[in-house]
């Protein structure tokens, strides 16, 4: 008789064999190195020194801001891939990026006006982002992930290079959100990235693309590469590091796609497997 074998364990510390060389680790934030109160545990401060001693390139990877990202880590010796791998800085310069086409983002402007739900959108640009929705309990939910951020009249009048269009649903993105911008998947990438934020960029845009053009620049492979992610638009950097870690709270899809199964982001997973892992 066959049996459908369980889920992964979570692995702490993970069973790995002998330390292998890890050069490059690519980190997921929310719901990942972040707990559910978006909160970095102290301990990660002084791993992150130590990797950088031993000269393991650290990649915050994030569907947030650039600038968001540097306001957190405060380094410009990180590769910094933002927007979902739309955008990937380091050393405060550009490496890459992959806007959307400005028609493409004020159709879908457009398309999330003619929602019956409750939502709002973030057109997000290289120069900033941008809101037209004001109202404070919309405005919470972004702040976090947005260190610029403009009020505008009218998003579809916005002069930048557009990133990606986020989308926040108070209900549920995969029944709401996601839906209605699903028509825009056949050109480009539509991704529930949360329980309630859905983002649309270029069809080639991609964290796992980022992270391999990434690996190409610094001569890093797959299998020196270790990856931590909770949620679909994780799937593409977790193919793209042999070492790859779903949260414990991750969802079920990406549980399935990794090969390690990670402490829960509210139980400093990401810190606790990096050290077993290295011996740190």
């Amino acid at each position: 008789m066959t049996t459908t074998p369980g889920p992964r364990p979570v692995l702490d510390p993970p069973d790995v064999g002998e330390v292998p060389d890890i050069r490059l680790i690519a980190l997921d934030q929310d719901g990942s190195l972040l707990d559910d109160h978006k909160r970095i545990d102290p301990s990660f401060w002084p791993l992150l020194d130590e990797l950088d001693r031993r000269g393991v390139v650290v990649a915050p990877a994030s569907g947030r801001q650039y600038a968001t990202l540097r306001r957190t880590f405060a380094r410009d010796d990180l590769v910094y891939v933002a927007e979902n791998g739309a955008y990937v800085v380091r050393h405060d310069e550009e490496v890459s990026s992959d806007p959307l086409d400005l028609a493409t983002a004020r159709a879908l402007v457009e398309t999330v006006r003619t929602s019956t739900g409750d939502v709002g959108t973030v057109l997000c640009g290289k120069r900033s982002a941008y809101v037209e929705r004001t109202d404070d309990r919309f405005l919470a939910q972004v702040h976090p992930y947005y260190a610029l951020l403009e009020t505008v009249d009218d998003l579809t009048a916005v002069e930048d290079d557009v990133l990606k269009v986020a989308v926040y649903d108070f209900g549920h993105a995969e029944q709401g959100a996601g839906p209605l911008l699903a028509p825009f998947d056949v050109h480009d990438r539509v991704i529930v990235s949360g329980e309630h934020w859905v983002d649309v960029m270029s069809r080639t845009v991609d964290k796992g693309t980022a992270l391999q053009a990434v690996q190409a620049t610094l001569g890093i492979t797959a299998e020196q590469t270790m990856a931590f992610g909770d949620y679909f638009n994780d799937l593409g950097m977790l193919a793209a590091a042999h070492w790859s870690f779903a949260m414990d709270n991750a969802h079920p899809e990406v549980r399935a796609a990794a090969r390690f199964v990670a402490p829960s982001n509210n139980d400093n997973g990401v810190v606790r497997t990096i050290r077993s892992v290295l011996g740190i």
